[in-house]
Formats: C-alpha cells, sequence, structure tokens
C-alpha cells in the first residue's frame, strides 16, 4: 500500500537527486497541487491509502520538476504581493525582487485621485494588477509584444477582481494603437509609468540558471547588447505619454541603477532616485516628469 507519506518521501528523493534547490519544499507543493490537500489534512491523514491515478501525477510532476521545469509552471501558480497570479510559459514568474517596484508606486500613488498607469511589459500583469486592486479609484493600461502573455494577464486581473478597470494591449514599445493619435485627438496621458523590461544582456543569457534558461521566454528576458534598450527606447519617448509631475519607474538589474538614472536625468526627468531591494541591491530607478513642461516640445 501507497501512503501520502511514502508518496512525499518519493517525491522527495527524486528532487533531491536531481539537487534541486528546497527539494523538501518543492515536494510538498507539488503533492499539494496533484492531490488537492492541505497540510492540515495532510499530516491528519498522512498514513491513508493513494489512489493510482493521484501517485503516478505526482510523480510525473516531481520528474519534470527534476528536469528544471520552474516549479510555478507546474502549479501554475506564483504568489506576489498580496495576490495569488496563474502564470505559464509565456510570462516570466513574478519575483519578489519586483515587489520593490510596486512597493515605491504604491507610496507616489496614494494622494492622487483617479490615476491613470501605464505598465509597458507586462507579462502576466503582476505590477499593474497589484496597483490596481491597492487603490480602487485607479486605471491602467498594460501593454507586451506578446499576445500569449496578454492573455495571462487578462485572466489574472479577472481573477483578482480588477479587470473592467484594466485594459491589456499589444504593443512594441509605443507602436501600438493606443498610442497613436485617433480621430484627431492625442493619445492618453499618464500618471504614472511603470515597466520591468528585458534587461539581461543578451551574451549573459545562457549562463542563466536552467529554469530561467529554458523555460522562461526569451523575449522578455533579452534586453539585446548591453540590456538597456528598452530603457533607452522607453524613455526617450515617456514624456510624450505622461502628464505634467507624473511618474517614470522602473525595476533594474542590480547593476544598471546609474546608467538608467544617467539615461533619465538625460531626458529631463526630475527627482531621479535609486530604491534598493530587501538585500540591498539597486533594484528601482524613478524620476519624475517636470511640471508645465508641453512633451510635445521635446520631440
Amino acid at each position: 500500500m501507497q501512503t501520502y507519506r511514502t508518496l512525499l518521501k518519493k517525491g522527495t528523493a527524486i528532487l533531491e537527486d536531481a539537487k534541486i534547490p528546497e527539494a523538501g519544499l518543492d515536494a510538498w507543493l507539488l503533492l499539494e497541487n496533484a492531490a488537492g490537500i492541505s497540510r492540515a489534512w495532510y499530516f491528519a491523514h498522512d498514513t491513508e491509502e493513494v489512489s493510482e491515478e493521484t501517485a503516478g501525477a505526482y510523480l510525473e510532476l516531481c520528474g519534470r520538476r527534476g528536469a528544471r521545469i520552474p516549479l510555478q509552471h507546474l502549479t501554475h501558480r506564483a504568489y506576489f504581493m498580496e495576490y495569488e497570479f496563474y502564470v505559464d510559459e509565456n510570462v516570466l514568474i513574478p519575483r519578489q525582487d519586483t515587489e520593490t517596484l510596486v512597493e515605491t508606486a504604491r507610496v507616489l500613488l496614494a494622494d492622487r485621485k483617479r490615476p491613470r498607469i501605464l505598465d509597458m511589459c507586462t507579462g502576466s500583469g503582476c505590477i499593474l494588477i497589484s496597483l490596481l486592486a491597492d487603490k480602487e479609484d485607479c486605471f491602467g493600461v498594460g501593454t507586451d509584444i506578446s499576445g500569449d502573455a496578454l492573455a495571462v494577464a487578462r485572466r489574472n486581473a479577472a481573477a483578482i477582481g480588477v479587470g473592467e478597470r484594466a485594459v491589456f494591449t499589444e504593443s512594441d514599445i509605443f507602436s501600438g494603437e493606443i498610442f497613436q493619435e485617433k480621430d484627431g485627438k492625442s493619445p492618453v496621458k499618464y500618471d504614472m509609468l511603470v515597466s520591468n523590461p528585458p534587461y539581461i544582456p543578451t551574451g549573459e543569457i545562457q549562463e542563466l540558471q536552467d529554469e530561467v534558461r529554458l523555460h522562461d521566454p526569451i523575449p522578455a528576458l533579452d534586453g539585446r547588447g548591453d540590456g538597456l534598450y528598452f530603457y533607452r527606447e522607453i524613455t526617450r519617448q515617456a514624456q510624450q505619454y505622461l502628464k505634467p509631475d507624473g511618474w517614470l519607474l522602473y525595476e533594474i538589474g542590480c547593476s544598471q541603477g546609474k546608467d538608467v538614472a544617467d539615461m533619465m536625468k538625460q531626458a529631463g526627468f526630475v527627482s531621479v532616485d535609486i530604491k534598493k531591494d530587501l538585500a540591498g541591491l539597486d533594484r528601482v530607478v524613478l524620476g519624475k516628469m517636470p511640471s508645465g513642461i508641453d512633451p510635445r516640445a521635446e520631440q
């Protein structure tokens, strides 16, 4: 007879043999997912017999995790800020580092009435959705070059209850229809532009851990030659889409703070600052558009 306890031991052994970090935790989370049980239930029923169907599904998941498929791609669950997000192979897995960006944005938006947010390279939508969920008078647009990623973002917005205040639309930087003049009207301007763009230099992608290199979408990682391509392109055009006193916020790689901050200063942003994450590493660069500036004068 195979019990839940013996099955968990088998799963843990598979992951340990594959040298998966935190093998015991991953083995448990996969059992929770495959069997639909909680920890409390497990401790009360760990000696009960497991069905062959559940055991087979669980051991298959452990084998796939041993092959370095990310845990979150197997469970389709990722936790970010206070929320659970659906993820799959079409989006980057939300990471704790990015919470620094959201926390910084929340402070800056706190006193703004009915603010509009633009989230570029939105992926799973975790940044925009977390901000909308925190501030009920907020409206946002998320853009991404991947239609599959946008489908994930829409699913998450609906699940977390902000779907009516979020629009997700396909765009390669500012090329999308939403940024074009229509019927003689200029595009909408935003109180804040946030972005966690691709920022890994192309040559460094092959050095990343297998879970990232083999299973995250490469276009969401690749920041071109020096990793700064998207910061340059967004910063160069951002003032056309920001209100006076609007904020531009980026997540950055920990060695990119000075380069991105200098870029923003040269583009005319003021109050430029670099924020550190919980590990003490540079993680967010922010700057404000000057008040009273007509962005068309910068073109």
